[in-house]
């Protein structure tokens, strides 16, 4: 049986994938203006970069033009359940429980977020 390893993304790759999962696809100076508006990052340090998340399968780059252009391979959704997965166990030892009481205890979650969340635990009450 065949396990696909999963490639965890380190905080800076994290912020350039989350550049493409708005984007879609983007250059290497696409992403880079768009980080340089949150934080001091050289372009060759968002080149540099980009390139090991492409040598480690976390994007793709279509190098048919002059510019090359970037798309993530890997999804959000699946990125945020392994890492939160991750962060239950390790951080929360394993109680989602508790992971929960912290977040809402630390964050005013507006009316809109609490009736999300309550219709989320009550599909999971049916089921």
């Amino acid at each position: 049986m065949s396990v696909t390893k999963y490639i965890k993304p380190t905080e800076s790759e994290l912020e350039i994938l989350q550049v493409l999962w708005n984007r879609e696809t983007a250059s290497v100076r696409d992403v880079h203006e768009e980080l340089a508006k949150t934080k001091d990052v050289g372009y060759t340090t968002t080149l540099k970069l980009m390139q090991i998340m492409h040598e480690k399968g976390l994007v793709k780059r279509d190098d048919t033009f002059k510019t090359h252009i970037y798309q993530p391979s890997v999804s959000k959704e699946k990125t945020q359940k392994h890492l939160l997965s991750k962060m239950i166990d390790n951080l929360f030892g394993g109680s989602s429980t508790e992971l929960v009481m912290q977040a809402l205890g630390n964050h005013k979650a507006s009316a809109q977020e609490l009736e999300e969340i309550q219709q989320l635990l009550n599909n999971l009450k049916k089921h």
